[in-house]
């Protein structure tokens, strides 16, 4: 994939998220295209509560959709150079016992160790929002995707527990794992995409890809 300031598209992911990045970078790496990835300036709002986790996705991904089109709008007025297209995404872990409890990322290492407790040994589901925004003439377009793979968590010993929290790779990964790294040696994916677990509706990159196919920009 090429990073030159010549391509003739150019994409930006709204997430701060490196395993999203290189993930996206990599799926996209025979494309010729500009990647950028940087977090929306607006504060992440509370997590949605008293509804499914699926729902609770939904009004998250809703909220950051608003504030990447205010954000867009502000960097057009400024005189500023647009993306063509703004993947945004949010990714919460279900609790196993409570479809209305959700697991976003913990705030530290104690509440990381509830989480990750709370998954040992035991399935649950990941929900993954995408939202593809693209620029047409007049203005940005939109399309939104949720999806869910379901995981299964090996029964995890104390010095398993240890290490998987002595590792940091809870850090800023809902329900405190990451199963692309360390967590992988303990977990699996039973059904649904990987993707959807690292934090992505695949549906929405596919449709990015079409997009990009068929001269999107």
């Amino acid at each position: 994939m090429s990073d030159s300031s010549e391509s003739s598209v150019s994409v930006r992911l709204a997430s701060a998220s490196e395993r999203r990045r290189l993930w996206l970078e990599q799926r996209l790496r025979e494309r010729e295209l500009t990647l950028t990835a940087a977090p929306l300036l607006a504060a992440e709002e509370e997590q949605v509560t008293g509804v499914e986790v699926r729902e609770q996705v939904g009004e998250t991904l809703a909220g950051k959709l608003e504030a990447a089109r205010i954000e867009l709008r502000l960097a057009e007025h400024a005189g500023h150079e647009l993306p063509d297209a703004v993947l945004v995404a949010d990714t919460l872990v279900e609790d196993p016992d409570d479809t209305h409890q959700s697991l976003g990322q913990p705030d530290g290492r104690e509440q990381a160790a509830t989480m990750l407790l709370r998954l040992s040994g035991r399935r649950h589901l990941v929900w993954s929002g995408t939202t593809l925004l693209t620029r047409d003439a007049a203005d940005w377009v939109s399309q939104s995707w949720i999806e869910s793979a379901t995981v299964e968590v090996d029964e995890l010993s104390a010095e398993v527990l240890v290490e998987l929290l002595d590792s940091d790779s809870w850090k800023g990964k809902a329900g405190a794992y990451d199963l692309a790294g360390m967590m992988g040696a303990h977990a699996r994916l039973i059904s649904g995409d990987e993707v959807c677990v690292l934090g992505f509706a695949l549906s929405a990159v596919e449709q990015l890809e079409a997009w990009l196919d068929s001269g999107g920009g």
